[in-house]
């Protein structure tokens, strides 16, 4: 069974080389990893701070969020 991982970024240069670097390099046989785009899915912003998401770019695994480089503060994207 795979393990569900979230990846929320807001599509700068710090978020997108996270997601190549780190998202992507996920064992996909493990994690189903989804890709959130907080930019352009506002929407979702509340499920990633429910999360424990502070900025962005951000993973969760496992439910416990790793905050990889600080890109943007979620406030910033509201």
């Amino acid at each position: 069974m795979k393990t569900q991982a979230v990846f929320y970024h807001a599509g700068c240069t710090v978020c997108v080389a996270a997601e190549q670097n780190i998202a992507l390099a996920l064992d996909p046989a493990r994690y189903a990893v989804e890709i959130v785009h907080l930019g352009e899915d506002k929407g979702r912003i509340a499920e990633a701070e429910q999360a424990g998401v502070l900025s962005v770019p951000a993973l969760i695994l496992d439910g416990v969020p790793f905050h990889i480089n600080f890109g943007a503060d979620l406030a910033a994207l509201k």
